[in-house]
């Protein structure tokens, strides 16, 4: 640790990520800031170019709201996205992000993103909201203009933030180290955007040995978002809501193409639709089982039930879709020419965004408009931005509040979590689902001018306690002191009576979250008595990460991020633990209360790690509806 220099920066507005919500909140940030004279300073684990969820492209935009056209509207979205989320939905927020979002889309558009166009020159949809893109390098494109906006010298690149800092109750600044260099950074800033993406290998992945570390979110985003706001002591929210995708098998391709452009269908084994056959299912699940389109989760749940009673494989039926919509064409040659094209987009598909699918159909000789391809459910992944909810609990906007819903969701500033001067955005930020890259980008913006506009109300310095910076230093650079200590006491490094290496680690938290909290290996059903276990056995864990020990910059990086995504897991069983019913059958299961109970249980899950205490505080805060239904108009 003794070689490790310590370097300070002082800053206004820290914005901790490099993803699509970091670089929308650099863009809007660099505006703003140049107006009062304040500094921004990002600070990335990554490199911005292909950092966040967005790092290998997209083949669509999954948010655009087309205002303008008058097709749709904020209401029509927000009850989108209430129903898909079974009721639990923070509706302040998700019309926030919905009221700015096509303003977005049109930014990428002129810097450059080529969004498909129809022979009218409109945008060619892939669903209601959606919107087919050649997006490829969508996220360098989107990398860019946060750069020419903030300038390079404002953005620090290969640091991880690892712990924040704050002055009595409020944010002080975060640190962090160096993956490259001997350096420990010491950032000191008014206020703080947290936007360093959700987690995933928390549980364990479906795809293991030589396939480990693939998964459909990406696998270097590890807690961090969470960690950061749950030690600031934040309160959090939804940290029950897990996302189980339904992808490609093996390799994780994407579905919704297949689903909404392509009209495609998926059977069992057997050619049985289980989206028919299943139908019954659905009555169970309160009103929401009626609702279209059908919640993501109950989707999955007709699905799984097929595959619990052995009528797998599951399968896309691509040849059936394409050989469809190829035969509406009378003509031969025009046939001929369209079959051509629609081969051509289910590739492009899978090269816009999951190389490794492409790679996958090749080398299991399948061509998808001679034969299906398989489907699975994924292992569970904590994401504020897709068909998750789980983030920091967060300030909405004034002047979308009714009467009763002020009280609860509104406290000065929007984006801003309970402890002063802390925004989130992107999958940061809890109970806003389906804001995507595209509305993950613009709650970075929304965020962005929210934070500077109290960084001008709060102009007094950060007082940060250099006492606890240098114990903060000491236990972030242990395990490397602990490696180096103890390497020679066996003859392999990784057999160690004196440290635990993160891989190992990993392997031990993913065994736990998938046996006692809900993983593929239990069908993701859990129960009280699971959950208890699985909660003592997190904190012998946690008790051993005392003894993480590091080899080198890169290691001490994956030990960091092992602690990150424990405290995730742990946020996350306590939450289920506390909601005692089943709300998302296809995301999880509690065996032991296996229904929707609306009259008890319909209000949002918030927990909070008590920092003075080291208690963790569990509640239910009201649900307010907004938003009427399409009857009832806006309240």
């Amino acid at each position: 640790m003794a070689d490790f220099q310590t370097v300070e920066v002082k800053t206004d507005l820290l914005i901790c990520g490099g993803g699509m919500a970091a670089t929308g909140a650099a863009v809007e940030a660099a505006y703003w800031a140049k107006q009062h004279g304040l500094k921004v300073t990002l600070v990335d684990k990554a490199a911005m170019d292909r950092s966040g969820a967005v790092a290998m492209g997209l083949s669509a935009i999954n948010q655009y709201v087309g205002l303008k056209d008058g097709q749709n509207t904020i209401q029509d979205y927000v009850e989108y996205v209430r129903n898909d989320l079974m009721g639990v939905t923070r509706e302040d927020l998700v019309a926030n992000i919905a009221r700015h979002v096509d303003a977005t889309v049109h930014l990428f558009e002129k810097w450059g993103l080529p969004i498909w166009k129809d022979a009218k020159g409109g945008y060619v949809h892939e669903g209601r909201w959606q919107l087919m893109i050649n997006g490829e390098s969508y996220k360098v494109l989107v990398a860019e203009a946060a750069k020419n906006a903030l300038g390079m010298e404002n953005i620090i690149e290969r640091v991880f933030i690892t712990e924040p800092l704050l002055d009595d109750d409020k944010i002080a600044g975060a640190v962090g180290f160096s993956v490259r260099e001997n350096k420990f950074y010491v950032f000191k800033a008014k206020a703080v955007l947290v936007s360093m993406g959700g987690a995933v290998h928390v549980f364990k992945p479906r795809s293991v040995g030589e396939g480990l570390g693939r998964s459909w979110y990406p696998p270097f985003n590890s807690g961090a978002s969470a960690y950061f706001t749950l030690r600031a002591g934040c309160e959090m929210t939804c940290q029950e809501v897990r996302f189980i995708p339904v992808r490609f098998k093996d390799a994780y391709g994407p579905v919704g193409a297949w689903f909404l452009l392509f009209k495609s269908r998926a059977t069992n084994g057997l050619g049985e639709d289980y989206m028919k056959t299943n139908a019954d299912e659905l009555k169970k699940w309160s009103s929401y089982g009626g609702v279209k389109p059908v919640p993501a989760n109950l989707r999955n749940w007709l699905m799984m039930i097929d595959v619990m009673k052995g009528k797998g494989p599951v399968y896309m039926r691509t040849e059936e879709a394409i050989k469809k919509i190829s035969e509406a064409e009378q003509d031969p040659k025009v046939r001929a020419k369209k079959l051509k094209e629609l081969e051509s987009e289910a590739w492009e598909d899978f090269l816009d965004m999951t190389v490794s699918q492409a790679l996958l159909w090749a080398a299991t000789n399948t061509s998808p408009e001679e034969k299906p391809s398989e489907i699975a459910a994924c292992e569970p992944y904590f994401i504020g931005s897709h068909s998750g909810a789980s983030g920091a609990w967060i300030s909405g906007p004034a002047d979308i509040q009714n009467d009763a819903s002020k009280k609860d969701y509104f406290w000065g500033y929007p984006c801003m979590a309970t402890v002063p001067g802390v925004f989130c955005a992107g999958d940061a930020s809890g109970a806003s689902s389906h804001k995507f890259s595209s509305g993950s980008f613009t709650e970075g913006r929304i965020a962005a001018k929210a934070a500077l506009r109290y960084i001008l109300d709060h102009k007094e310095e950060p007082q940060v306690d250099e006492a606890e910076v240098a114990k903060l230093k000491e236990r972030i650079l242990r395990p490397l002191d602990l490696f180096t200590q103890h390497k020679n006491a066996s003859t392999d490094a990784n057999i160690n009576p004196h440290y635990l290496r993160p891989k190992q680690a990993m392997f031990r938290l993913q065994k736990i979250m998938d046996e006692y909290a809900g993983g593929v290996g239990t069908q993701f059903t859990t129960s009280r008595e699971l959950l208890l276990k699985g909660l003592e056995l997190i904190g012998m864990l946690k008790t051993d990460f005392e003894k993480l020990g590091a080899e080198d910059h890169h290691e001490l990086l994956r030990a960091w991020e092992m602690v990150h995504r424990t405290w995730q897991a742990e946020s996350h069983i306590r939450s289920i633990l506390f909601r005692e019913e089943t709300r998302w059958p296809g995301y999880y299961f509690r065996a032991d209360k296996p229904a929707i109970d609306e009259a008890n249980w319909k209000v949002f899950v918030n927990a909070r790690w008590n920092p003075e205490t080291g208690d963790w505080e569990m509640s239910k805060k009201p649900i307010h509806q907004i938003f009427g239904t399409k009857s009832e108009g806006h309240h």
